[in-house]
């Protein structure tokens, strides 16, 4: 088992080193002047030359690289054009939001996909396997930003039930672990909810169906085995790749919950990304998206080794 961890462990050290270049040449080939959104519009050439030399703007892309990678190992991500902040500050003050987001809706989407895909895949043709067939498209084809503006139309403009925007009462990022801000994520949880939803329905679907057709399975019906047996025998072989779904939903979800988050003004990553991009904040673009993404991979490093785990198998393979 410690073989395999180091073994993944060194499989993600060159991705995270290929992230990093692919992230900071991305923001870089993008048009425009970051600084713009600081200089007055009347500014000199020597104080656009000072500030260029300030945020390091004057070197060559190489040396920024090289310049950035190495404040970064240290926990400097720069310094924000328009706020004058920490990136790293902001940035991790808009990531746990969003980790709190992302987790709370991966969890609806994993039970409630779970749900419909252990039914959809025992009762296979019949009208629960259709509904739930159904449901889980419907998940992944409908736009998530229309159904969270339909959300707020209808629980916050029509019914007053839930609040529309925004984490707190107070306005403020501050959080507290009350119902007063839990109320707040309601909505955009439910409305995140529904794309892993309707993916992880899918997959559980095609596992269950495809572990019932197999050979074990007849031979324990013919053993005699118990319904609630044989059940934890699909639930066991079914769970490494659905747990591998769940763990990529979660990543997405943290990357890509850009306008969810804009939706409903939750002061998240994809607020924070929306911001930086609007204000050509390169510092800030770059150290969320570098962040993002180191999270991601080290996401998909726990899930590898939780599936080890579970399944001995996929080690020794």
């Amino acid at each position: 088992m410690l073989n395999t961890l180091l073994q993944r462990v060194a499989y993600a050290l060159p991705i995270m080193a290929g992230v990093a270049l692919v992230c900071f040449a991305l923001v870089h080939l993008a048009p425009g002047d970051p600084l713009v959104a600081i200089l007055p519009p009347d500014a000199s050439a020597e104080m656009a030359a000072q500030m260029r030399q300030i945020y390091g703007f004057d070197r060559s892309l190489p040396e920024q690289f090289f310049a950035w990678v190495w404040r970064a190992l240290q926990g400097d991500l720069g310094t924000s054009i328009a706020s004058g902040r920490p990136v790293a500050r902001e940035v991790f003050n808009a990531v746990g939001n969003t980790l709190r987001l992302a987790v709370l809706a991966t969890a609806i989407g994993f039970v409630l996909g779970s749900l419909f895909g252990f039914v959809a895949g025992y009762f296979q043709g019949s009208w629960p396997d259709r509904l739930a067939s159904l449901l889980s498209v419907l998940g992944v084809s409908v736009p998530h930003y229309w159904l969270g503006m339909v959300g707020v139309i209808v629980f916050s403009a029509l019914t007053g039930w839930l609040p529309a925007t925004g984490a707190g009462p107070d306005g403020s990022g501050s959080w507290a672990w009350d119902w007063q801000h839990l109320q707040y994520m309601i909505l955009p949880a439910a409305t995140m909810s529904v794309i892993p939803m309707g993916i992880i329905a899918r997959t559980v679907r095609a596992l269950v169906a495809e572990i019932l057709a197999q050979e074990f399975i007849v031979g324990l019906k013919a053993k005699g085995l118990t319904d609630f047996g044989l059940f934890r025998h699909v639930v066991k072989n079914a769970a490494p790749t659905a747990l591998a779904v769940m763990g990529l939903q979660l990543g997405y979800l943290l990357g890509g919950s850009i306008l969810i988050e804009t939706v409903f003004a939750w002061p998240g990553t994809g607020f924070l990304l929306n911001s930086a991009i609007f204000q050509r904040d390169l510092p800030l673009l770059q150290g969320t998206i570098l962040v993002l993404a180191m999270f991601f991979v080290v996401l998909n490093l726990l899930v590898d080794i939780v599936q080890s785990l579970l399944d001995p198998r996929i080690a020794r393979g």
